[in-house]
């Protein structure tokens, strides 16, 4: 199972409002790509596909494909602000290896 704080559940609903017509939900999959292999994609997505799995976070719906949830059971997605900037953080307990520049992950 994929986990939201509740500060990056918090994120994504300040950003959604901002959006016309607002979307029905976030969609968080795994593509290929990167110099390690795989990197993490979130959208805004209209409606649920036929395969998805679907969350529900104190309101906001997030939509899996079923390849990407083979490589997000257990990861936790935050919202983080530093002085260097801000950003949702994927901690994910399948990834073996990140590349230097850390927005690719191998598994």
């Amino acid at each position: 199972m994929l986990r939201m704080t509740p500060r990056a559940v918090a994120k994504v609903k300040e950003i959604m409002e901002t959006q016309d017509p607002k979307p029905a939900g976030l969609r968080i999959a795994v593509v290929g790509g990167g110099c390690s292999g795989f990197t993490y994609s979130m959208a805004f997505e209209n409606q649920q596909q036929m395969l998805d799995k679907v969350y529900d976070f104190d309101g906001l719906k997030v939509f899996i494909d079923q390849v990407s949830m083979l490589y997000l059971d257990g990861a936790e997605v935050d919202y983080v602000e530093t002085p260097h900037g801000s950003g949702f953080k994927f901690d994910n307990p399948n990834v073996v290896r990140t590349c230097g520049c850390g927005s690719s992950f191998q598994v």
